[in-house]
């Protein structure tokens, strides 16, 4: 049996609009500022992640940065050839998610599925507070108000992605330009200098350095590979949304793909490079981007600029979560693992759904952590190499059943793609488990059955409208309309003549209680109903208790034992004023009644509008 589909999601009640056009869509340039900010941020910590680890060890060990950053890069470089494979493969997107759902069974690509949402709003959320964290550094008196300024942040960003992916590179690409711009001019004023400019930076702050080591162990070297593999964070994203490119879609992410890889293998190494050159070692409250820019360029204007662009990509490479999330968002409500609401897309290609649901998650996290980046760097990163290491394998199952040409090499590229991201994956769970990993290590099987659950649901709910299968040839039943009237006014009117145009058989229905006002009320309403005579009797239907739903459901259940051939509908008829804040006005009886009778009977609802003039 099929389950329910968005397109027949009768629950929805919303026709997805017509596609608008390319100009809502991303180019390969653009698609680097939406989809690869959080790729390309990434530089601003991940050498300095090498560099603390490897401080452990003293100098000696900061003599390993620029191999285990050349490593690094190698597996950036595997990333990307595979990426590229994906996105020619599957260009739906959804990545890994795609990849192992068709060549590893369902479970697995909800692993996936799972991993990426939960490094996509981790990525919000560690991006935000990073930003943040950047600025109240320069301006320590906003620090009290980081909460306040990240949540600032978040809903700017969400504002931004909700009028468009498009809308949103354009109002990041300058930035990301900007940014990229600065790093390239620190790597390459640097290369062309003998010895730091300036050591202003890091003047007067204590050394992160533990004493001299004579040797280098291979398990800090790989802790070191594993942390700086932070790095790597988003490459997966342009494979994650390529129905938001342009036609011929999958060329223009695949080009992306690779000017990524290109731009932030050459940023990464150029930096480690750096490193080693100036001997920068960690200190407190000091970046080591920071200490890069003091001695590239000097303690002047060029320096507060790399500072001041690293502060805002930091905060806007959050936006690549809100350009891959909500297309993943859609492939799952397609496949029906999460609600078909995230399915549905608005004017100007946006799953408005999906961003604001991860506007709301990440929001939340925000307020768990109090703003503070520490307490959400243990978590994040975790996710994605579980993704990585499911794609690589993926692909190596594609490549074997394709055996197209060159397929073994192919295959041999993502396979050792697959060991050096799960090594990665393993590494980096274990040595951040006691600071938090472990809360990834149970929300990820947690997500995966809620996946699971909500699966489940859709395929009952099928089975019972009995999709996929030809239904039996419509047919004609009595038809019974009952209207709840309290008055006699012009309502009433339009609500008959609406019924009486709907079924076989009209009745008009007033609960009355028992108390002597209620009953004053009813006998003239009878009253004026027979002097009406509109056509349709009028049935009192008594109550002990002050309640409405109940004894109208209970006349409906006797009706339908009764005569239970017959199409019982209850339409109620409810004004509709014409400004918004008259509604508080209404005592929501219909509202009331509606959901009792929607509660208790087998009864077609019908709510009637009718709309009012100026008041």
């Amino acid at each position: 049996m099929t389950a329910p589909t968005i397109e027949n999601d009768a629950v929805s009640g919303t026709e997805e609009p017509p596609d608008t056009g390319a100009r809502h869509k991303l180019t390969a340039v653009s698609g680097l500022a939406a989809l690869s900010l959080d790729a390309m941020a990434s530089v601003a910590y991940g050498p300095e992640a090498i560099v603390l680890v490897l401080a452990a060890a003293g100098g000696h060990g900061l003599g390993f940065t620029l191999p285990v950053t050349l490593a690094i890069a190698g597996l950036l470089a595997v990333l990307v050839a595979s990426y590229r494979q994906v996105i020619a493969a599957f260009p739906d997107g959804g990545g890994s998610y795609a990849v192992a759902r068709a060549h590893l069974g369902r479970r697995t690509s909800l692993v996936a599925a799972g991993s990426l949402v939960l490094d996509y709003v981790l990525n919000v959320a560690v991006a935000v507070t990073a930003g943040v964290a950047a600025l109240t550094s320069a301006f320590p008196d906003l620090h009290s108000d980081r909460l306040w300024i990240c949540v600032g942040v978040l809903a700017l960003i969400t504002a931004v992605n909700l009028r468009g992916i498009v809308d949103s590179a354009r109002a990041f690409i300058v930035p990301t330009a900007v940014f990229v711009g600065a790093i390239l001019v620190v790597i390459g004023v640097g290369l062309f200098r003998e010895a730091p400019v300036s050591t202003e930076a890091s003047a007067g702050h204590a050394p992160v350095l533990a004493d001299q080591a004579t040797t280098v162990g291979a398990l800090l070297l790989l802790k070191a590979f594993a942390s700086g593999c932070s790095a790597l964070t988003g490459v997966e994203a342009i494979a994650n949304a390529v129905p938001s490119f342009r036609a011929p879609a999958a060329r223009r992410a695949m080009r992306a793909e690779v000017a990524l890889g290109a731009l932030l293998g050459v940023m990464l190494i150029g930096l480690s490079a750096l490193i080693s050159r100036f001997g920068i070692q960690p200190v407190e409250d000091v970046t080591v981007l920071a200490q890069l820019a003091d001695a590239s360029l000097g303690d002047n204007w060029a320096f507060y600029v790399v500072q001041f662009a690293t502060m805002v990509l930091l905060a806007l490479s959050a936006n690549t979560s809100f350009g891959g999330l909500p297309v993943l968002l859609r492939l799952l409500a397609r496949d029906n693992y999460v609600p078909h609401v995230f399915g549905l897309k608005a004017d100007r290609q946006v799953h408005r759904h999906g961003v604001v649901w991860l506007a709301l998650v990440s929001a939340g996290l925000l307020v768990f952590s109090g703003g503070d980046t520490n307490t959400l760097v243990p978590l994040f990163a975790i996710g994605v190499f579980v993704g990585f290491t499911i794609a690589q394998i993926g692909m190596v199952l594609h490549w074997r059943r394709e055996r197209g040409s060159q397929w073994v090499a192919k295959a041999l590229l993502n396979g050792f793609g697959a060991v050096l991201t799960g090594a990665s994956a393993v590494v980096v769970t274990a040595t951040k488990f006691h600071d938090g990993a472990w809360l990834i290590v149970i929300a990820l099987p947690v997500l995966v059955l809620a996946f699971e659950t909500v699966h489940r649901a859709y395929g009952r709910i099928g089975e019972r409208l009995g999709v996929g299968r030809i239904p039996a040839p419509p047919h004609r039943e009595r038809s019974l309309v009952l209207v709840p009237v309290s008055s006699l006014t012009r309502l009433t009117s339009e609500a008959l003549t609406a019924a009486v145009s709907l079924g076989d058989d009209v009745r008009a229905l007033t609960v009355c209680h028992l108390d002597a006002e209620d009953l004053a009320a009813t006998e003239a309403l009878e009253r004026d109903w027979a002097l009406w005579n509109p056509g349709v009797p009028l049935v009192r239907i008594p109550s002990e208790r002050r309640s409405l739903g109940k004894p109208l459901t209970a006349y409906i259940g006797g009706l339908r034992a009764a005569e239970p051939d017959t199409r019982i509908t209850v339409l109620i008829p409810e004004a509709e004023p014409e400004r918004l804040w008259q509604r508080l006005l209404q005592n929501q009886r219909g509202a009331v009644v509606a959901h009792a009778v929607r509660r208790d009977t087998d009864a077609v609802v019908c709510r009637l509008r009718f709309r009012l003039g100026s008041c």
